[in-house]
């Protein structure tokens, strides 16, 4: 048998297990690995299914989220209500699962709409550099120096109606959602801002971008297919990251009264109406408090563990 003969045995025993594995199979098998994340993902999509269940929920128990009754209050768990009714005699597990699709909407919506801006500013301010890469990182500077809770205490209570908006929607009830994600977002985009920034001027000096330059490419799609998919693994975890703290920022508004506002149902609002009823009737309190932790600690867990899966480090490795 030849030498060459001899290099191709070797070489098809070195393949025997298979084909190479392509490089998102290699990071879906890293992400299982760490199962406090895997355990989280499915938490997380149990919550929203459940939550988007809500009105089959509502028809197969024959009841109206919304519907006050007063011989009614206080009700123990029984068949008709699984968590029993609260202190207007509504159904608690259904306001939960209403409460569970603003809370997980508000949170996903405004960490969406954050990276979406610091993703932007982020790529024109490391691509550009100069004095456009200076203003951008100032005013990230800024915004991380203000006392976010504060700020978002009073912009929140701000009377819309006195900013020009029409009566009918500065009073209409989905103006305190589209409120809270909207300041939600014009301060929490400084984190992927300067995530992006710095991988935008780590990439920029790549061959392959100076390739496209040389052969013509203008600067938004350099910025947009060679540039942005390269940086988009910090993105995704700095977002799931950032998922949990605005839920709990959210709640910590609706319990100040100032997010979500009655009757939408929230979990920070349902914290609110419960706050007095803590010794008699624990349940209203315990259940939305306990859903916001349970949501908060899986999206940090599941951050945790995305970020451990791209690391490119440790791909490498």
């Amino acid at each position: 048998m030849s030498g060459g003969e001899k290099f191709d045995l070797t070489a098809g025993a070195a393949y025997a297990g298979g084909p190479p594995q392509t490089v998102r199979a290699i990071l879906w098998q890293r992400f299982l690995r760490h199962r406090l994340a895997v355990a989280s993902l499915i938490v997380l999509a149990l919550l929203v299914l459940a939550a988007l269940a809500a009105p089959l929920a509502e028809a197969a128990f024959g009841l109206d989220a919304t519907r006050v009754s007063l011989l009614e209050r206080f009700q123990p768990p029984s068949a008709k209500h699984w968590l029993g009714t609260d202190e207007l005699g509504r159904d608690l597990l259904l306001r939960l699962l209403y409460g569970g699709r603003v809370s997980l909407l508000v949170g996903l919506a405004a960490a969406f709409c954050a990276a979406l801006i610091g993703t932007a500013l982020g790529l024109l301010a490391g691509y550009y550099g100069g004095t456009l890469d200076a203003f951008v990182m100032r005013l990230a500077d800024g915004v991380i120096a203000l006392p976010l809770l504060p700020l978002l205490i009073v912009l929140a209570a701000v009377d819309l109606s006195k900013l020009g908006l029409p009566a009918a929607l500065a009073t209409s009830e989905d103006v305190s959602f589209y409120r809270i994600v909207i300041l939600i977002s014009i301060v929490g985009w400084t984190t992927v801002a300067r995530l992006v920034r710095g991988a935008t001027l780590t990439m920029r000096t790549r061959e392959f971008v100076r390739a496209a330059e040389a052969l013509g490419a203008r600067a938004p799609r350099i910025m947009l297919v060679h540039i942005l998919p390269n940086v988009v693994s910090p993105i995704i975890v700095a977002t799931t990251l950032s998922a949990g703290g605005i839920i709990l920022l959210e709640s910590v508004l609706s319990f100040l009264g100032l997010g979500i506002q009655p009757p939408i149902a929230s979990w920070g609002n349902m914290l609110t109406g419960a706050q007095e009823l803590i010794w008699s009737d624990p349940a209203l309190a315990v259940w939305p408090g306990l859903l916001i932790f349970v949501t908060v600690i899986a999206f940090n867990f599941l951050g945790d563990g995305l970020q451990d899966a791209l690391d490119p480090r440790a791909i490498q490795g």
